[in-house]
């Protein structure tokens, strides 16, 4: 196979590869949350949510600070990835017409480099953008989270529990740009490199993304109340 041609194969099938991986994903998140990580601390914050307002007025301190340190997250991966998305256009359009490399093997045509480099740039936009909304929604449930008017109201709750949640799936977003920027990256030193990326990184990921009977054990049963069911069998036994 020419040198030329392997961008035209190598580099669909590393992305089919990622794209697929992330589909089977949202397929799994949707009609099994639980076998997931993301539909897993969905769930978790739901409940955090509910028992954080239930009293408002006590636990409003707690609740800012914890949002804050999420809002700081996204703030910080939002500066990296605008930070990047200007150094690239800079080197871009510093960058002279006819790249040639021996650490390259594949399209070294100029319109080919410019398409890598565009494919990076837009990775990182939409980190940023993802990111952005994150940081939007964070700080709407920081308002929402401390109004103490919807102590006991289920409806209100829920509200605040969907935004805090949509915040979380942007940061997830934001942060699968990231990861997608890597393979992109490699692309630049050739197509090989870069589907190698794509495989490597569906692997890993798989393993972060998915949950043990374990965890998902200790999310659906609460420690405490087990505990709590173990100390009242000895009294109840004695009481007989």
């Amino acid at each position: 196979m020419e040198e030329k041609q392997l961008d035209y194969v190598l580099v669909p099938l590393g992305m089919a590869m990622f794209l697929g991986y992330h589909l089977w994903l949202l397929f799994t998140i949707i009609r099994n949350p639980t076998r997931t990580v993301i539909g897993i601390n969905s769930q978790s914050r739901h409940k955090w949510l509910f028992c954080l307002m239930s009293d408002p007025l006590k636990n409003g301190v707690l609740a800012v600070q914890t949002i804050r340190n999420n809002i700081m997250a996204s703030t910080l991966l939002a500066t990296t990835a605008i930070t990047l998305s200007s150094l690239i256009s800079v080197y871009v359009s510093n960058k002279s017409s006819s790249p040639s490399s021996k650490l390259i093997y594949g399209n070294k045509s100029s319109l080919m480099s410019s398409l890598k480099f565009f494919a990076i740039l837009l990775c990182f936009l939409v980190a940023f953008l993802c990111n952005v909304q994150s940081i939007r929604y964070y700080a709407h449930v920081s308002f929402l989270a401390t109004v103490p008017t919807s102590q006991g109201k289920i409806d209100a709750i829920e509200y605040v529990a969907r935004n805090l949640n949509r915040g979380s799936f942007f940061w997830s977003l934001g942060l699968r740009a990231f990861y997608l920027s890597f393979p992109l990256f490699l692309w630049v030193f050739g197509p090989i490199p870069m589907f190698l990326c794509c495989f490597a990184m569906s692997f890993l990921l798989y393993f972060l993304d998915t949950t043990t009977n374990f965890t998902r054990d200790m999310h659906s049963h609460s420690i405490k109340q087990e505990a709590t069911v173990e100390e009242a069998e000895p009294v109840d036994a004695h009481a007989t």
